[in-house]
């Protein structure tokens, strides 16, 4: 299998990717896998800042106005380590690695920079920054919506399972990092 041990997992990352890329099909399944990774594309993060400054300065017990400017920080040290890993790595994505015919692709096919992946890393930027304070429900909804993600990422053809895990470790480590930060110039970050 293609790509250094911690990335091929002696075939399993290909081997898993095949498993659920083909798990199920039909109209409702499709859909759910296309809207999962429209809904974690980045170049919507101003529109995801925006609702999420309205949410916070509204239902300021919903979440915290101090956990959104984690998740406007920790965006930008993702999208650095992201779009700075992906083309020196430059592994190739399912469809190249196993042939177009062996993959069940759905929007439009890509064939480079898949490690990592990037609308993973945003999905788990977006959890990670907002969970702390964040009122249970909005909790659980992160969570689902990162995992979601994550697999419609897979299921779509785009990427296999590490570079969905390898993205949502940079998603944590993105918002970690802007705690962080944030914290040492003297933004509080809310607990509950």
């Amino acid at each position: 299998m293609s790509g250094p041990w911690w990335y091929a997992w002696g075939g399993l990352n290909h081997a898993l990717f095949l498993a659920i890329n083909h798990a199920a099909g039909g109209w409702l399944w499709d859909h759910l896998a296309l809207w999962g990774t429209a809904a974690g594309d980045h170049m919507l993060y101003p529109v995801y800042a925006a609702v999420l400054l309205a949410l916070a300065l509204k239902r300021p017990n919903w979440i915290a106005v101090q956990a959104v400017l984690v998740f406007l920080v920790a965006y930008l040290i993702d999208w650095a380590i992201v779009s700075g890993i992906k083309p020196w790595l430059d592994f190739p994505r399912p469809p190249k690695a196993l042939g177009a015919a062996a993959v069940h692709i759905l929007g439009r096919a890509e064939y480079v920079h898949s490690f990592p992946s990037g609308h993973t890393a945003f999905a788990f930027v977006l959890m990670a920054s907002l969970l702390p304070g964040a009122h249970w429900v909005l909790k659980a909804l992160l969570v689902l919506f990162a995992l979601w993600v994550g697999w419609s990422r897979m299921a779509v053809g785009a990427h296999f399972p590490a570079d969905v895990l390898g993205g949502a470790l940079i998603g944590l480590l993105s918002a970690w990092l802007a705690a962080q930060a944030l914290r040492l110039l003297g933004y509080a970050r809310a607990k509950r």
